[in-house]
Order: C-alpha cells, then structure tokens, then sequence
C-alpha cells in the first residue's frame, strides 16, 4: 500500500460503528464531500460469497494420473461431491476446505467452473486456495489449498463470507490530507463517520489479557531511559512472556491483506494491525536480544551504523533519533527496525514499543535516509500524544490471543507528561461571517464533540478543547471549517456578487512584464523549484551555492539555485522521456548568489529560457534551431522591455559554445547572454540533444532608465541605400563592425544592419563575408522638412568611401566588388 494513501475496510467500521447501516458506495460518497477524498472502492474477496466451506470424506488416488487425487467432501444438506485434486496438502478427512462449485466465477483465477473430465473422472467443482480466491496478494506464497483449522466450526455448507466475514469486504482507498493523521487510523475514520452520519460512537475499551504472567512485574524485566524528551517525549513499553511465533489466524491475515499489508507472523501482525486501528505505529523488540532488557532512547554517536529490517547497512547522523539498548542501535525511531533486534521464529518474550515522537526529527531521519514507512508516515503527521496507554493495552491484549502469551503485569510510561491541550473559542458571530452561513451553535457544538472535541457554551458561543489526535485544530478558524465540513460545504448558498469597479490597481513588476513578453515570442512558462544539486550548477559554471538545505525534498534538491537553467534543464529531460522533441520555455525566480556584506544571500530576479528541437514554417521543412533563434528572442526580448537598442558582444561563458555564444548590452551595461550549451555541460546534464539557452539579469535591466518613445513625423523625402560587403577575418564579431561603421558614416546615416554572411568558395581560408545595408538621408527630413533636401550620389559615395577606408584600417576589411 503506498504511504501516501489510507485504505479502510468498509466491515471494520461497521464494527466500531453499529450504527452505521449506509452502503460502502455511499460512505465513500459522503467521506469525499467531507474532505476526505475516496479514490478508489475496491471489493476484496468477491468470490467468498460464492464459495462453500466443505467437510473431506474420502481421499483416494486418482486412477490413470500419479499427482491427481480424488477427494469426495460434503457440501452440507446430505450432498456429497468428488473433485479431482492436485494440491500438496489435500487434509485427513474429517477437515475442511473451501469448495468452489460448478459455475461459480473466480475472478483472481479468471475462470468460470465447468463440468469437465480429467484423466477421464468427472470433477464437479474445485478444491480452492487463498490466490484463486483472491485472498492472498499476488506476491504472496501458498501451499496449495485453504484448510481450515481442526477446530473450525463452521458448519459444511456456509459461505465462505459468512463462516469467515474478513474473507469478504469493501475497502476505501482514500487521499488523506497531511493535516489530518486522526484519518490514518479506523477509529479516526469511525470518528469522522459518526459526525457525518449523525451517529453516537465510542471508542472500544481495551480487552483483558487472556493470560497474566504471575507475579512478574514489568519493571524486573525491562526498563526505558530517554535521553532526548524533545524529541521523544512520550514512550511506553509493555511485555508480553510465553509467546509462540507462527502464521496469523486466518481473520487476521485476510483483514491485513485486504489493506495492502503483507502478513509476516502472528507477532508482527499484531504490531500492523494496531496500526490501522489507532494510527499509531508500534514496533515489537524481542526482548531477549536486548542488553539486559534496556532501552535507551538517545540521539546517533558519531560513526555509528545500523542494518535496517530492509538489509541496508546505514551510516548514521548525528540528528538520527534511536532506540538502543544502551550499548547499540536497536531502531531507527519512527522510521524502522534493526535487524539484530527483530521478531524471530524462536522469540517467546516480546517488549512493545509505543511512542510519541517530534514529526520535525521524525521527517528529517526519513529524507535523509530515504526511508518513507508507515509508520514516518504517520509520525510526520503527528500522532496522539495521550493515546500511548491505551494503545498498549489493546496490543499487549491482541498478542495473548493471538501468539497465545502472557502479559505482565504493569507497563513504563517514560518521558514527559503531554502538553495541557489548549482552549479554543468558537464564536457564533465570527463563524456566520466567515461562512455567509448560519449554523446554529447547537448543531456546530454537536458536531465538535462528535468530532472528539470537548464543548462548553459561553455567551458569544462555545469554548473548545479539541482531541489530542487532531494536531489540525488549532484556532477559531480550523473549528469553524470543521463544522462547515461535516454541515455539508454544499450548504453554502450561492451568490453571485456585484463586480464593483476598481481603481488604482498596480503597475505590472519587470517580472510579470516578462513573462507577457514570453509568451508573445512563442515561450511556454515552466514551473520549476528553487531548489537544485551542486552538480548541475558545476555543469553550468553557476555561482558557488551558497545556501544549504539542512531538510532536502530530495538529494538532488539539496542548495538554493545560483542560476535558473538546471531547473529548465529538467523539463527539457522531461519533455525528452514523453516523446516531445521541440520546447521553447522559460522560467522567471529568483537566484540566491552569495552576499559581500553579511551571511544572507542576495535574491535577484531572474529570466531563462531554453530552446530545442526544430523551427516549423507553414508547409516548409522543419530545420533545426540554431543560435540565431536564441539571438533573435533575446534581443526581441529586452529590446520590448526596455524600449531600448540592443547591441550583441562576443561571450565566453564556459557553459556556452565558444563560437556561438553571445552577450547583451545596452549602454555598455551586460544584461544577460544567449547561445548554444556547450557539449560538455549537455553530457554533464544528461541532455541527448542541442540546446539553446538565454539568461537575462532582470534586476540590472530594472537599473537602466527607460526611454519613452518619441514620435517622428515620416520623412518626406527619398532615402538613399547603399550595399557594402567586406571580407574579414572569420573571428571578428559582426557587432564590432557595424559600430565602427555606424561612427564613420557620419549624420547623413540613418542606419546600418548586417544582411548576410557568407562562408565557403572564393574566401580566403578562416575568412568570412560580412555585407550590410546603409541608408541615408537628411537627418532634417522629419523634423525640418521645409529645409531638408535629396541627397546627391557624391555626397553618398563620400559617406561609403569613408566607411571602407575607416573597416579597412581597424579591422583590415576589404571591400568586395
């Protein structure tokens, strides 16, 4: 069963709740409009209403098949039938067994019986194990067919539902929030159902021990020290003598498997049913493996290990809570048991283990270990802190019936007596405002005490004290949602409010701006943590980490991010392992870079994005994107931003393609950069194709004064244009030439942009072509347009001849004819 989900028997409730006669669909139905969340309703065991319990009369070989026996067994009503059996552990006569007839469906067998012959005998039916009845999980081992118990009583005949009801039931896969533990139990469930349903219930009182051990007190055989009562402040022990280790009854077996719990023996199932019960995890020390019947609960030593139930040798933290025995770790607290204390086939005498710990250290031990258990599960979300005696009382109880010991009398409550719960008020007023509701009080005072809370009327309302299971019900608020809870949230009318103008509303950040700016370009905005690894901002060159994550979600989410890009690297993986070839997303967050002034981090907001794949035009072939792409929504980018000219410089960030990587400035002020990600980081980053990447400082881009547009009249008169080509050397950036011809041409030029470049035949080797468009003309045209004039051919060529002598000097460009 995975942690995150609670399954519930529909039986098992019904038990601690007589009264409750609703169908399993509409218990599920009324959970979900609850809060708790039904996902799945699953009937366990639909054949064991369909089957029979039958009494073996004769067994006898079967005639032409060695392994085959013939078994001749009562059905009950004086009919007796034979059914061809090969099953190892076909019983003496006298027991009985489970007897599918003809034209029942086994569906874990997926079959339906027919009348057939083998070996040439007729056999009407079959002899039935626990996996064709789908009892047993598909994983689980049988040893051929069910048989019953000598002393099984059920008359030849019943039902298998009937003679064993946990043989058959309904069972709630259920989403429980994080804030309700109370829900991972059945009595939180048992609970949460009598508020819904309006019925009385109380919680069962602990039965008797079937056998006490003599005069033996607890305190002679065991003790329990805590060293650490913050994180432990609660532990009880009990023992139980005399026990014999074997196979759970089979009751208790079905009502484990039907939950998705493995049955391991009859000990260790007591401990997992307990469990399910109370939502209080328990764990079961065989006590004669323990240093003279010790347990001290302290934090790890440095260096020390421990090998877990799961055979994993661990090397322990310091923060890491344990049991011990006072010389060595015995269990990872609340997380899970050692191996050198487990529950063997040749344990007699049992320590019971219930406990209270802090969900804080609980849920550092389980990330750090990786280890996610029932019972960190359940301790992650808070246990109840008052309920240890009680819970003891029913195990230790449980295990004299069931593995047939003896209790001793007493138990050890160690630790810190649990915090006085606190009164919370309720006020009638302040619920109709919250809600737009009117619940009366004494319906809401009704529903907190079916709920376990404790109620007092006062003048305004009620004052509360909530059950110490329901660490969730903290303030006024957490009641009054718990009253609207059970009263029905679709109680709540309806009403459409008035849209009432508003003024004043606030200027967009450069943030939002940029994601608006995004998605016009063709970007899709990714989600992305935080959090990331060291590694992948090695592989980026990235700032030095300078924020440590002492409670990692995962480990490789384990600093704060110095740089967006690992994050967008992840869902371009992602996108990778679903088939989608071509992305085009950024993200927008912060970056944590570390400070000169003092231990915090410096938060910068931030801009990426990542392209890959392939550019689509219409019915054109798609070709592969390239640095140009990125080029071209990076300047686009900034330059919708800032309403500003961009100008491009080579870059040499390490994580870029040296020869298609560039910078962004404005006013000689370094904005961000783009390019293609250099083949060593993509291997580092488990990246199977090329990728493109664009990073831009939005807190250095908010520094820069914004231009406001002016407007300029169209000019009135013809432009002049020029084409200029130069060859150059290969490594000059086109950038460097344009500016130089931009200064050379004087006022009459009105612009220069860069057309065409051109590698290959008729260049000298490392060499390129480089040609860019000049226009020209009285710069007077639009703003003085009564003394502006055409320009003349001369005054042109003058203009050009300049600006070629002036690319030929500085970079040694010549002019292609």
């Amino acid at each position: 069963m995975p942690c995150g989900a609670m399954k519930a028997s529909y039986s098992w409730l019904r038990s601690l709740l007589p009264g409750l006669e609703a169908s399993p669909r509409e218990v599920a139905e009324r959970l979900t409009r609850g809060g708790l969340e039904v996902e799945e309703l699953h009937e366990y065991g639909v054949a064991s209403p369909h089957v029979v319990v039958a009494e073996v009369r004769v067994v006898e070989p079967h005639p032409s098949r060695e392994r085959l026996r013939l078994v001749t067994v009562a059905r009950g009503g004086g009919v007796e039938q034979r059914v061809v059996c090969g099953a190892p552990n076909v019983p003496e006569p006298g027991r009985k067994v489970v007897l599918a007839p003809v034209g029942t469906h086994l569906p874990a067998a997926q079959m339906t019986l027919t009348p057939r012959a083998i070996g040439g005998i007729a056999s009407e039916g079959m002899l039935c194990s626990d996996q064709e009845l789908g009892l047993l999980s598909g994983s689980a081992k049988g040893d051929g067919i069910l048989v019953f118990p000598a002393d099984f009583d059920a008359a030849a005949g019943t039902s298998l539902a009937r003679a064993l009801p946990a043989s058959h039931d309904f069972v709630f896969t259920i989403g429980v929030t994080p804030n309700r533990p109370d829900a991972l139990g059945h009595i939180g469930l048992a609970r949460e159902l009598s508020a819904l349903f309006e019925l009385p219930f109380s919680p069962p009182e602990p039965d008797a021990p079937a056998r006490v051990a003599g005069n033996v007190r607890i305190a002679e055989l065991a003790s329990v020290t805590i060293e650490d009562t913050s994180r432990c402040p609660h532990y009880g022990a009990a023992v139980v003598t005399g026990l014999r280790v074997g196979p759970s009854p089979l009751w208790l077996r079905y009502r484990l498997e039907s939950l998705g719990v493995r049955s391991i023996s009859n000990l260790v199932d007591v401990t997992n049913l307990v469990l399910l019960e109370f939502s209080q995890p328990m764990h079961a020390f065989d006590l004669d493996r323990l240093a003279a019947g010790r347990v001290v609960v302290r934090c790890a030593r440095p260096g020390e290990r421990l090998v877990t139930l799961d055979g994993v040798d661990r090397q322990l933290d310091e923060d890491d809570l344990l049991i011990t025995d006072g010389e060595r770790p015995l269990a990872l607290a609340g997380v899970m048991g050692g191996a050198e204390s487990e529950i063997g086939e040749t344990t007699t005498r049992v320590l019971l283990e219930c406990a209270y710990f802090t969900p804080r250290g609980i849920r550092r031990t389980s990330r750090r270990h990786a280890l996610h258990t029932e019972a960190s599960h359940r301790f992650e979300r808070g246990c109840d802190p008052e309920g240890v005696p009680d819970v003891l009382a029913h195990a230790a109880s449980l295990l004299t019936r069931v593995g047939g010991g003896a209790a001793v009398h007493g138990n050890i409550l160690a630790g810190v007596s649990p915090a006085p719960r606190v009164v919370i008020e309720y006020r009638q007023a302040r619920a109709d405002s919250l809600l737009g509701l009117a619940i009366p009080l004494a319906e809401a005072s009704t529903i907190l005490a079916r709920l376990g809370c404790e109620t007092t009327r006062t003048h305004d309302g009620l004052s509360v004290v909530a059950p110490s299971g329901r660490p969730d019900l903290k303030r006024e608020e957490d009641l009054i949602e718990e009253v609207m809870r059970v009263h029905g949230i679709d109680e709540v009318p309806a009403t459409l409010r008035a849209v009432v103008p508003r003024v004043g509303r606030s200027t967009p950040t450069l943030a939002d701006r940029a994601r608006a700016v995004a998605v016009e370009l063709g970007l899709s905005e990714a989600l992305t943590f935080g959090f990331t690894s060291k590694e992948e901002l090695l592989a980026i060159a990235a700032p030095e980490p300078c924020v440590m994550l002492k409670n990692p979600l995962t480990s490789d989410r384990r600093v704060m991010r110095t740089s967006l890009l690992p994050g967008l690297f992840a869902a371009l993986r992602n996108a990778r392992r679903h088939a989608l070839a071509d992305l085009r997303a950024f993200t927008v967050g912060s970056v944590f870079l570390p400070s000169e002034s003092g231990p915090l981090p410096v938060e910068r907001s931030s801009f990426a994005a990542v392209l890959a794949g392939e550019r689509r035009s219409g019915l054109d072939k798609p070709v592969a994107l390239d640095v140009y792409d990125a080029k071209g929504i990076a300047v686009a980018l900034v330059e919708r931003l800032t309403l500003r000219e961009v100008t491009i410089a080579r870059d040499d960030a390490p994580h870029l393609h040296p020869r298609a990587a560039g910078r962004l400035l404005i006013d000689g002020v370094v904005l961000g950069r783009f390019g293609a990600l250099h083949p060593d980081a993509g291997l580092a980053l488990d990246l199977e194709q090329e990728c493109f990447v664009l990073e831009l400082d939005l807190a250095v881009m908010a520094g820069l004064a914004l231009e406001v547009p002016q407007f300029r009249a169209l000019p009135q008169l013809p432009s002049v244009g020029r084409d200029l080509a130069f060859v150059v050397s290969q490594d000059l950036e086109a950038g460097l030439v344009l500016e130089a011809m931009k200064a050379a041409a004087g006022e009459l030029c009105e612009s220069v942009h860069l057309f065409d470049r051109f590698l290959g035949k008729g260049l000298p080797e490392d060499h390129q072509s480089l040609a860019f468009h000049l226009v020209f003309r009285d710069p007077k045209a639009s703003s003085k347009p009564d003394e502006a004039r055409t320009l003349t051919d001369r005054e042109v060529d003058a203009c050009t001849e300049v600006v070629a002598r002036v690319v030929g000097e500085r970079f040694g460009g010549v002019l292609r004819g």
